[in-house]
């Protein structure tokens, strides 16, 4: 939910505060949930906020300068993304504290996502949301032209 709350402040960048209520209708987010998360969000300097009539949230950053991992990180903290939820417990891993042969891979798995996470910035998403937007205003005549720009 905080992901998609910043996308949302990064579709408005640039034109004053957003109210809650507008993020979590456009985001499908329980208004009392994203309240706690907004107000979660603020403590990392990644938004902040105005009182008042006019108030509501926003990005102190340009959303190039915001990446998905600069957000998983600060909600998650540096915790594991993926693996067995029976060794991450400790409690009912068959290896008990020694490790076993999966922690390796899980580790990997990881770096890997969280690769991708700092790699991509709330401007990537916002760019794939208007280039998928395009694509589903396409209309059904330009749909049905082929390659050559003919019409079936």
């Amino acid at each position: 939910y905080a992901l998609r709350a910043v996308f949302e402040l990064a579709k408005h960048q640039g034109r004053g505060p957003t109210k809650i209520c507008h993020i979590a209708d456009a985001q499908a987010i329980p208004a009392r949930f994203l309240e706690v998360i907004l107000s979660k969000l603020k403590h990392s300097g990644l938004i902040d906020s105005k009182r008042g009539f006019t108030g509501g949230y926003f990005l102190t950053r340009s959303p190039d300068q915001i990446t998905v991992g600069d957000i998983m990180s600060f909600m998650q903290g540096p915790t594991l993304m993926a693996g067995c939820a029976a060794c991450q417990s400790k409690v009912n891993c068959p290896s008990g504290r020694r490790g076993c042969a999966f922690s390796s891979m899980w580790n990997r798995v990881n770096s890997a996502i969280f690769k991708v996470y700092n790699e991509t910035t709330i401007q990537d998403l916002l760019d794939n949301d208007r280039q998928l937007q395009g694509k589903r205003r396409q209309s059904p005549a330009r749909a049905s032209q082929t390659k050559q720009g003919h019409r079936l």
